[in-house]
């Protein structure tokens, strides 16, 4: 496919989510009916969508209205592309631009809003700040690096990216945290490399490998993976504890790739079919979330979250961390995580839950903000006296 012909594609699936479906779904959809397009196409056409999504707003201004058209018009200017070599309508490029749009686009200047919703943005001021909710929504509009997290119980962090290099991918440790690589090049070759297929790095973002090693591990601590999802938290707990981590997830079907993984990495974990009843010295908490902190990797999120979600998400949040606290053994920790970047769903929780569980302290709290060095993380530290 030509980049023109790229670009309609992009706007037409564009036009779909626009229109309420979900993106992957319209993805999904448009490679199924298009039997032409190459591995390379879709990737590429899913890039411009996810583009187009973090940056919607200002794209829309730009192009003159909220429709994959315009959205992708907007977006050619803001990349500086040639408007009338995209949009020529020749083959299967996208309409000729019109005269009225080249004199809007003309008209205008380039526009760089904040690409969230009104009450999401005054919402995160109130948290953190006019300056710091502005620098959270610039970042969220660009895309996410990609990193690793080397399985240190099978080598040593240089060896693995020795291993990836072999393999066509290149990578640099990541100063501040010492399990952490990111991708430099080949990230769409990883899931065929060695490393990845004989368990010796894991996709895992920089700001939740940072959050465990901030736990208070050791070995052959007992510990519950609480929410487990699909396990990545576990699976860098398991290489640092060398014993067995029980994983619980109230959506089951979530942990289903989980085994495989643990195999690949030589890791007991124990996948629970039950709510928990033991006592553990560790319970590890990453409980529901806006995944606000994540949206630069899923940004159609940040367009359909609305208050009533939020809301409905913090009282999910609250009584996950009751449940997983009465799992904490005496003089356990408790560790509450989010991969969101509002005070709802972090502080405000934990302030709430010491005040229902008085035999709990805080110990520690610490928030990643979205960055080149990571997605936006929180973690709650806690003690059962």
């Amino acid at each position: 496919m030509t980049p023109a012909a790229r670009v309609a594609a992009a706007a037409e699936i564009l036009d779909q989510i626009l229109s309420g479906t979900p993106a992957e779904k319209a993805l999904t959809g448009w490679a199924r009916r298009s039997r032409f397009a190459g591995s390379k196409d879709r990737a590429a056409i899913r890039d411009l969508v996810f583009d187009a999504l973090r940056n919607r707003d200002s794209f829309a201004a730009i192009g003159g209205g909220l429709t994959g058209r315009a959205v992708m018009l907007g977006r050619t200017v803001a990349h500086g592309e040639v408007v009338e070599e995209i949009f020529s309508g020749v083959g299967h490029a996208p309409a000729a631009v019109s005269q009225e749009e080249l004199e809007l686009i003309e008209r205008g200047d380039l526009v760089d809003l904040p690409d969230m919703p009104t009450w999401l943005c005054e919402l995160l001021a109130a948290d953190l700040g006019q300056a710091e909710a502005l620098e959270i929504c610039t970042s969220l509009k660009a895309r996410a690096p990609v990193f690793l997290r080397v399985n240190t119980a099978k080598l040593g962090r240089e060896a693995a990216i020795n291993v990836l290099s072999s393999d066509g991918i290149e990578g640099v440790p990541l100063e501040d945290v010492p399990t952490a690589i990111r991708v430099t090049e080949g990230a769409r070759r990883i899931a065929q490399g060695r490393a990845y297929v004989e368990g010796l790095v894991e996709l895992q973002d920089a700001s939740s490998q940072s959050a465990v090693e901030m736990l208070p591990l050791r070995k052959g601590m007992t510990v519950l993976d609480y929410c487990s999802g699909g396990g990545g938290k576990a699976l860098a707990i398991a290489a640092r504890t060398g014993g067995r981590i029980d994983a619980y997830d109230i959506d089951a079907a979530r942990m289903r790739d989980l085994p495989a993984r643990a195999a690949r990495a030589g890791a007991d974990i124990r996948c629970l079919g039950e709510q928990p009843s033991g006592s553990y010295e560790l319970v590890f908490c990453d409980a529901p979330c806006s995944g606000s902190g994540t949206w630069r990797r899923a940004p159609e999120m940040k367009w359909r979250l609305t208050e009533e979600r939020l809301y409905a998400l913090c009282k999910v949040q609250a009584e996950v961390l009751r449940n997983a606290a009465l799992c904490v053994a005496r003089g356990g920790y408790l560790a509450y995580a989010t991969c969101s970047v509002f005070a709802c769903e972090n502080t405000e929780q934990v302030q709430k839950f010491l005040t229902d569980f008085p035999d709990f302290e805080l110990l520690s709290e610490n928030s990643w903000s979205v960055s080149e060095q990571g997605d936006g993380f929180y973690l709650g530290l806690l003690h059962r006296q």
